[in-house]
């Protein structure tokens, strides 16, 4: 929950859409001073953001009556965000943009001008809590709409920047700040929410073919018959069954081999099934002791399971379907968010 605080200045990130406008409003209303800022991302055929999201966002700027800022981030962000992103796919593992955006674009971004234009906090519009801890320590906790729920993305920001961060809609539901954004007739309500990778000029299978030439291999099957073959290990994902171009399926993505450039799949889905598996680069939030309970999340929209958590290596209670290397791997207890890491591999 977000407290009157008269006059703090707070940096907010703005994307033009309805949840940062909404935010802009919810801070204001708050008692505090909020500063809009539109950060340019990178996006495909040299056109770093739409011209109508920077609009939205100064439109709600002026309404509100609070400045307005734009920083171009395009370079950074085409060399941390898209580059890393080809690379994971070139590596045969299946990245996840928004978490390394948020670690090194977009909160950094705001963390790095805070004390240039002399602000308190910044803010932005992800639907996530934050709670005051022993010590006046500050735990990352999921937000309330559990259908919205963005406290996944957040896994690896620096534990640091917990006390400098306001995110106002933690509170909210997705319903009601639409509600907000329409009673309040911004334009923003009525903008599209991204489906995918926001710098990805449509398809995001035709950016991956557009930007990583084809290697193409052999699919085999668990059996280490030769089924088929493949355009490249970068066009598919493990536990994908759809655009397989197999006959006698269905077949699943079983695993990548990068050494020989060969797909493997399999016919039964049960193969897809792990409960072990590792993870790299953990971020945690405070200190733990291994091995560590915890309720432990694969996929953004999935759901949690209980898992023994050791330094690099997490064995969960029951089986999960398609454990993606490259993908975020999230620790939580109850409502409070641990930490994470990146899953590396399954066995």
């Amino acid at each position: 929950m977000i407290t009157k605080k008269e006059n703090k200045k707070v940096l907010l990130g703005m994307s033009g859409g309805v949840d940062s406008s909404v935010a802009a409003f919810l801070l204001k209303e708050r008692g505090f001073s909020p500063v809009g800022v539109f950060i340019k991302f990178w996006k495909e055929n040299n056109s770093c953001y739409r011209s109508d999201e920077q609009r939205r966002a100064k439109e709600v700027c002026n309404r509100l009556k609070i400045p307005f800022y734009v920083i171009d981030a395009q370079k950074e962000f085409k060399k941390e965000v898209v580059d890393y992103y080809l690379k994971s796919y070139k590596g045969c593992e299946t990245p996840n943009p928004c978490v390394v955006c948020n670690r090194k674009i977009k909160l950094k971004t705001l963390m790095e001008k805070l004390q240039e234009l002399k602000a308190d906090y910044i803010s932005t519009g992800h639907y996530a809590c934050l709670q005051e801890g022993s010590e006046g320590t500050i735990k990352l906790l999921k937000g309330k709409d559990k259908e919205k729920d963005q406290s996944y993305f957040l896994w690896d920001i620096k534990k640091e920047w917990l006390a400098k961060i306001i995110f106002p809609l933690g509170e909210f539901k997705k319903k009601k700040v639409k509600k907000i954004a329409k009673d309040l007739r911004f334009s923003s309500v009525e903008a599209e929410e991204s489906q995918e990778a926001c710098f990805v000029g449509g398809d995001a299978d035709d950016f991956l073919k557009r930007n990583i030439a084809p290697s193409p291999g052999k699919v085999i099957d668990d059996r280490n018959n030769v089924v088929g073959e493949h355009e490249g290990l970068f066009y598919y994902t493990v536990g994908q069954r759809k655009r397989l171009g197999l006959s006698g399926g269905p077949y699943y993505v079983l695993a990548k081999d990068a050494s020989s450039n060969t797909l493997v799949v399999t016919k039964k889905e049960a193969k897809l099934y792990s409960k072990e598996f590792f993870y790299r680069d953990a971020n945690f939030f405070s200190s733990v002791s291994f091995p560590l309970e915890a309720e432990t999340k694969i996929r953004y929209k999935g759901g949690v399971t209980d898992a023994i958590v050791k330094e690099k290596e997490v064995t969960l209670s029951s089986p999960e379907r398609a454990i993606t290397p490259g993908q975020s791997v999230v620790f939580y207890r109850g409502e409070e968010v641990l930490g994470g890491g990146v899953i590396d591999c399954f066995e």
